[in-house]
């Protein structure tokens, strides 16, 4: 993250940033990755109408851990802390005199990219193992290990390079097949049993979710740590298969498919090698975690590629929403990652939690535009 105080940028600095602006600030955008000319928060379709009274929280919520590591957002927190949220005005004119919006430029001159959502879904578990609930969320195992670059089996991001000691040799994680296979290496490691494996497949796409114990106490489940395979998605594999249209892919479609479908349903997870283990979450009320580990707010936190956009980083997003087609534009922090989330233009909206926010996670697949990063 780069403020106006901010004097000189070094060259590394500077393609992070330009590229950061090719996620998710698309408009105007061409030739080589990077960060084009300084635009006027005017000049952002969409700026004036945002509800600028929802922002503050999302901000203060980061910057403990921003300043851990970065110590020029002090004047930014502590400026930010004397804000009246209410004061829409305000808080309009504070981002405007903070931060300056950039256009960014994508891969080859892209001027578009992926927008898609993510949501905090329910699923009906219990701590004991019954005839219905016998679908295991497991814990980080113990003998799952971070290793370093040089030793990335996998070739996947260094931050999710993972391994196992065989005999004194290091040896890929167990895939999603080994886990959830007949042999079980994880038996003995759960955290909950939830009443559905596609319920279970889901949520590790989601990261994060709620699960609700026969009693009827909502317990929440956040992200311990990933396997470190590489995630696929199904999705291009039915599409590929022939079994849905690319058109009409969506949570909501491969459900259905993976339930009318049973005796299939497993081999197709299966080839979605990435499993992700689980914590328990003592706040239920707020947001689940993402990856700068604060609470994500819904339809203000978005998911990144953090290889390429520093988490804090404030986003403009300019796309649509499915079905209705309705703009959707507002700025949001880049505070969490995801698998599936690869590359300079990229982005996943965090929708939050119920029906709304599942219809919208489960069919948004739109077209990035006008994308500028606030520097």
């Amino acid at each position: 993250m780069v403020f106006k105080s901010s004097r000189k940028l070094t060259m590394q600095v500077k393609y992070t940033l330009a590229a950061l602006a090719c996620l998710l600030f698309l408009a105007g955008c061409a030739g080589k990755p990077g960060i084009s000319n300084a635009v006027s928060w005017q000049a952002l379709k969409g700026w004036q109408q945002d509800d600028h009274t929802t922002l503050v929280a999302p901000l203060l919520a980061q910057c403990p851990k921003l300043l851990k590591k970065q110590p020029q957002w002090s004047k930014i927190c502590q400026q930010a802390q004397e804000l009246n949220p209410t004061d829409s005005i305000a808080v309009k004119l504070f981002f405007q005199k903070h931060f300056q919006p950039h256009a960014i430029n994508g891969l080859k001159g892209s001027k578009h990219g992926l927008i898609t959502g993510y949501y905090e879904p329910l699923l009906q578990g219990s701590f004991v193992k019954t005839a219905r609930f016998n679908y295991p969320l497991y814990k980080k195992p113990a003998n799952l290990l971070k290793v370093s670059a040089k030793n990335n089996l996998l070739k996947v991001k260094d931050n999710r390079a993972r391994g196992r000691l065989v005999n004194g040799r290091l040896q890929a994680y167990y895939s999603r097949a080994e886990i959830d296979g007949a042999r079980q290496p994880l038996a003995g490691n759960e955290l909950l049993w939830v009443d559905s494996s596609d319920d279970a497949f889901f949520l590790h796409i989601q990261g994060s979710g709620l699960v609700q114990l026969p009693n009827g106490v909502l317990v929440g489940v956040g992200y311990a740590g990933q396997n470190g395979h590489p995630y696929r998605a199904i999705g291009r594999d039915l599409v590929a298969m022939q079994e849905i249209s690319k058109a009409d892919i969506s949570l909501q479609s491969i459900k259905s498919w993976l339930t009318e479908h049973p005796r299939k349903a497993q081999a197709l997870k299966n080839k979605n090698p990435s499993y992700i283990f689980f914590t328990l979450r003592t706040k239920v009320e707020q947001g689940p975690r993402g990856s700068l580990n604060v609470p994500l707010t819904p339809e203000r936190s978005v998911a990144v590629d953090r290889r390429i956009i520093p988490l804090g980083s404030p986003i403009w997003l300019s796309t649509s929403l499915p079905n209705d087609g309705a703009d959707y534009r507002r700025l949001m922090f880049a505070q969490d990652t995801g698998g599936a989330i690869n590359g300079p233009i990229r982005a996943d909206v965090f929708f939050g939690r119920g029906a709304r926010a599942k219809a919208l996670a489960g069919t948004m697949k739109q077209t990035g535009k006008n994308l500028y990063i606030a520097t």
